[in-house]
């Protein structure tokens, strides 16, 4: 039987779809949560901090530093509500967190060959990154949430 018509015979029967989470959290999805939120509050505080030096600042360009800030702002809410999924330990979180982790690594390769004090802010992301992408593809983690092995038909 494969899994759609798992799914379909638990519908059917008035089970829900999703796994029952019992249990506590386990401690790799907790920090994958943490950490993946605190990427998403520094994006939001950048964002904030490029829209309101648009708005009050001299920058060379204000509207575009405004666009910049209201761009990254909407950047922001991705790895927050992915974490927010985490936390809740909720199936689909796992997905807009990996991608918000491979997307921040090339931006943290760009910070480390910008110089001075971006070198730091490119390493604690690189790190970060890394670090949240072991959490996610350990077993335990994928488990608590829900995705297993497939099955072979």
């Amino acid at each position: 039987m494969s899994s759609q018509q798992k799914q379909s015979a638990r519908r059917s029967a008035g089970t829900p779809a999703a796994p029952e989470q019992s249990g506590s959290r386990p401690a790799r999805l907790t920090a994958a949560a943490a950490l993946t939120a605190v990427e998403g509050l520094a994006l939001a505080a950048l964002g904030a901090y490029m829209l309101i030096d648009g708005l009050t600042g001299s920058p060379d360009s204000p509207q575009q530093a405004e666009m910049g800030g209201l761009t990254v702002l909407a950047l922001a809410v991705l790895p927050l509500v992915a974490a927010r999924g985490l936390w809740l330990r909720r199936r689909w979180s796992r997905g807009p967190s990996l991608i918000t982790q491979i997307v921040a690594l090339p931006v943290a390769w760009t910070l480390v060959h910008g110089g001075g004090a971006l070198v730091a802010g490119g390493v604690v992301l690189a790190v970060a990154a890394l670090v949240v992408l072991v959490l996610l593809v350990n077993p335990t983690a994928t488990e608590a949430l829900g995705i297993g092995p497939r099955e072979n038909p």
